[in-house]
């Protein structure tokens, strides 16, 4: 019995791989986490379909071998999360001070309207079309949109053409003077 005991504590707690390796495949993967997401884009990131929730699923599955190696470790599990949280950490708030570093790990932000029309190179770079577009708020059509910029997390900001003014009673007042002044216009000229 004291020998199971000893055996499952050795392995809870011996990590089976250095943990500076542990450290190192963690940053790795981390870092190439973060190519293969740029390189897909924020248009996956915007609009998450069955087939992206699948390739993310097994991609987690992927990069966990990854890291793991043949760790199969309780300590070699909590190294692997520290790492992996600090390490995010410390991009996140390298990146907050550096906007070029953002951008690059981020990106910018991307115009799909602008003043009420359809900027084409905006869809392009993101790899959208007009149809999702229309989808991503709800409507029938982009008509009443003033502007939709793609941020960099993947959210979409949408901001609607205004309602038409209404015409006060004031407004109604100065154009029936105004009319009734071309009328008499109107009368004076066609008596000449």
């Amino acid at each position: 019995m004291h020998a199971l005991a000893s055996s499952i504590s050795y392995n809870i707690l011996h990590a089976g791989v250095s943990p500076l390796e542990k450290m190192a495949r963690t940053a790795l993967v981390y870092a190439a986490l973060i190519l293969v997401l740029r390189f897909v884009g924020r248009r996956t990131l915007a609009q998450l379909n069955p087939f992206d929730l699948v390739v993310l699923l097994l991609l987690s599955n992927v990069v966990q071998n990854a890291i793991i190696g043949p760790d199969n470790s309780v300590m070699g599990g909590v190294i692997g999360a520290f790492t992996l949280v600090g390490l995010n950490e410390i991009v996140v708030r390298v990146a907050r001070r550096h906007a070029r570093l953002n951008d690059i790990l981020a990106g910018r932000r991307s115009e799909l309207i602008s003043d009420g029309k359809i900027n084409e190179r905006g869809l392009k770079s993101t790899g959208l079309n007009e149809a999702e577009l229309t989808e991503f708020i709800h409507a029938d059509s982009l008509d009443d949109v003033e502007r939709m910029t793609l941020l960099p997390g993947g959210k979409i900001d949408v901001h609607k053409k205004g309602p038409a003014e209404a015409a006060t009673r004031a407004d109604l007042a100065r154009v029936s003077e105004q009319l009734a002044a071309l009328q008499v216009a109107v009368a004076a000229l066609s008596k000449n």
